[in-house]
């Protein structure tokens, strides 16, 4: 694949997000998720190794606070359906407290083989609006990509 750009990768979450937009964030949506788009599928395995390529490259993950390392990928527009791309990569630590006002997916991608984010496995997390966490990576290193619907996430003081 060589060197990603930003809007490459905004491309391949478009094709994510417009199968799920206007979709209420629950249990269900959850399940299609890891059904539509499985954790040893093509499309999650495109959007890993981009993931990968974009850290490495420096444009992603170029924030650090706290052993996490973060970054606002892509700002809530149309070309994802409203949806705003966070980016994190985490080592077996617990990030700060927040609530996601209009709920949150979460996109699971284990660096090392055991490492979970909030108990789960590689694959799909979908939370409700207005649940409120601290995220935590267990087990070793993983990426973890979240859609944020508004770009809605309030941390917590």
């Amino acid at each position: 694949m060589g060197n990603i750009s930003v809007e490459e990768f905004t491309g391949l979450i478009a094709g994510i997000t417009s199968r799920i937009a206007g979709q209420t964030l629950d249990s269900q949506l959850d399940a299609r998720l890891n059904a539509e788009f499985p954790a040893d599928g093509a499309e999650f395995g495109r959007v890993f190794e981009a993931c990968k390529e974009a850290i490495a490259a420096g444009w992603m993950c170029n924030r650090e606070a706290g052993g996490i390392k973060f970054g606002r990928v892509v700002k809530p527009s149309e070309a994802i359906h409203g949806f705003s791309v966070d980016v994190v990569e985490m080592n077996s630590c617990r990030g700060p407290h927040h609530r996601h006002p209009n709920g949150e997916i979460d996109m699971i991608m284990p660096l090392d083989p055991r490492a979970q984010f909030d108990g789960r496995g590689r694959g799909w997390l979908v939370y409700p609006a207005g649940h409120a966490h601290y995220p935590t990576v267990t087990g070793g290193r993983a990426i973890v990509l979240y859609l944020l619907p508004g770009g809605a996430i309030e941390f917590t003081k």
